[in-house]
């Protein structure tokens, strides 16, 4: 297969448009709700999740949606998503012959984008499925849970589906080859990271032969389209943000290039952005090849703990700085372009950053914050924990939080900051290394090496955080915050592109506390225009 081309960016929607509007939704409401937040953008490429395990159309493989509990559903919104497609189908209309045909009048190519396991089963277990009540449920799911991990993983993906089953993974290979010959896609994505639980635990790596088995078994489908139409027919593959945690899962990655089962490589976190996606590593891996490969961003950069990364700008503010900033690391990395998903947008709410994510150049001159990631996971483990375990293979050399302890000979972590900006090229107005530390009081004595160098001009700010149970009213009463900024002025020269550490010693710590100073964020904000 060639060369893919360069799309800069790609979209992938989840579908949720079905269920953007009341019932029953007109085609022309479904597909501006769909290009929307595409069109007049570096989108140059859409892949649209045609669902999960059941059909949004009539099919010869799979059950339609609606029809396991007799199109009654779980609640309004099932309702409203599902009746739509079904009024569409029962109209004649073909939602997906409508987004090819729409797409390819916006100058993009379209894929299908196939979930391989998803679940969104909200933590149900095998017990669950003879009574539960979902429409993404199926027949075969009810009638046979020794298809599913049960306890072989984490308890929230107890129910998703076990591929060491031939039958499971004939079930997901029929479902990618109806969806791929059916319609005039530009090719296909097996999506694994939805969601990233597909074998035993701890045995993802010893049987990834059963899910190259699938992928090879699609690739022979998609050659097969390939040579009949004339032209190429791509597969893209999502998988893990390192090839360490792609082989742990059981994506075998290395024998999918050798092999050309793959031509657009997306790695990406399964549970929210993981900013730590390793670009340099899967492009050394793809050298001499034709793959190309699209680190992907979801939803937010630092997931359910984006209201974590405390201020100073406001949360929304905070993630376009960040998003920014990300997309200008794997630049400077070299990726062959970005790949977004469940970036749920109208037309305006993403219009900017995609417009400038998309390229170097129009990534330059724009605001960002260069940050160590957060590692995070839930600290539950039991059943019935919103997605415990989903966040276990994300982020896994995330630097902060990291409690700051007593140190016999000068120790402190050492945290990696890239910063992707050429700052000769566009000189910043402001360039300014932040720290958040928590629990930081009077008495406390910290020192913050930049570079490996001492820096006596780091000053501290007060973190001015209200009692909003006490203040409602949200006026300004403390002058003292129970956690700091450590903020630090440098000049381009000091950071300029490329890696930069941030070293932090607890030198002392006041006797009369007993908790932790923690490290929370370590971030370099580059400002390009001056404050009034």
């Amino acid at each position: 297969m060639p060369r893919p081309p360069e799309y800069g960016l790609i979209y992938n929607w989840d579908g949720n448009p079905h269920g953007y509007s009341e019932y029953p939704q007109t085609m022309e409401q479904f597909l501006d709700k769909v290009y929307g937040p595409m069109e007049d953008t570096q989108v140059r490429a859409h892949f649209w999740c045609v669902g999960e395990h059941a059909a949004r159309w009539e099919s010869d493989v799979l059950e339609t949606v609606g029809d396991v509990h007799g199109r009654v559903y779980e609640n309004a919104r099932s309702y409203t998503f599902h009746e739509n497609v079904r009024a569409m189908i029962d109209r004649g209309e073909d939602p997906q012959a409508e987004i090819i045909t729409r797409g390819h009048e916006l100058g993009m190519e379209v894929y299908a984008s196939v979930r391989m396991n998803d679940n969104h089963f909200g933590g149900a277990q095998p017990s669950d499925l003879a009574t539960m009540r979902h429409t993404e449920l199926t027949r075969m799911r009810i009638e046979h849970p020794e298809w599913v991990l049960g306890d072989k993983t984490t308890p929230w993906f107890a129910v998703s589906w076990n591929l060491e089953h031939p039958e499971v993974r004939e079930n997901r290979f029929r479902h990618c080859e109806e969806v791929a010959r059916r319609w005039e896609w530009d090719g296909i994505e097996l999506d694994w990271q939805r969601h990233g639980f597909h074998l035993p635990d701890d045995y993802g790596y010893r049987m990834r032969y059963v899910i190259t088995d699938v992928q090879r078994a699609v690739r022979e489908v998609t050659d097969e389209l390939a040579e009949q139409r004339g032209r190429p027919y791509y597969l893209a593959a999502r998988v893990s943000g390192t090839p360490e945690m792609s082989y742990r899962i059981g994506y075998d990655v290395e024998t999918w290039i050798a092999d050309g089962l793959v031509d657009i490589l997306i790695p990406a976190g399964g549970a929210h952005t993981d900013p730590l996606i390793a670009v340099e590593q899967y492009l050394a891996m793809c050298e001499g090849t034709d793959v190309a490969v699209y680190p992907g961003f979801d939803a937010r950069v630092d997931g359910w703990d984006w209201t974590g990364f405390v201020g100073p700008e406001n949360p929304l503010l905070k993630d376009q700085l960040r998003t920014r900033a990300v997309a200008s690391q794997w630049h400077a990395a070299g990726s062959d372009g970005i790949y977004l998903f469940n970036w749920h947008a109208n037309r305006d709410s993403r219009r900017e950053l995609m417009n400038q994510i998309g390229s170097v150049d129009t990534l330059a001159g724009t605001d960002k914050v260069f940050a160590a990631a957060h590692r995070y996971k839930d600290a539950f483990g039991t059943v019935g924990q919103s997605w415990a375990g989903a966040f276990d293979n994300d982020r896994l050399w995330g630097q902060v939080p990291v409690p700051l302890k007593p140190t016999m000979t000068g120790e402190g972590p050492t945290i990696t900051v890239e910063q992707g900006d050429d700052l000769e090229a566009n000189q910043p107005a402001d360039i300014r290394l932040r720290l958040f530390l928590d629990e930081w009081v009077v008495g406390d004595v910290v020192k913050v090496y930049w570079d490996g160098e001492e820096r006596s001009d780091v000053r501290q700010e007060y973190h001015l955080a209200e009692d909003t149970a006490g203040n409602p009213m949200d006026a300004q009463i403390y002058d003292v915050g129970q956690a700091s900024w450590f903020l630090l002025d440098l000049d381009p020269e000091e950071a300029a592109k490329g890696k930069h550490t941030v070293k932090v010693v607890l030198e002392h710590r006041n006797p009369q506390v007993v908790s932790d100073v923690v490290l929370t964020n370590v971030e370099l904000a580059v400002t390009y225009e001056a404050e009034n």
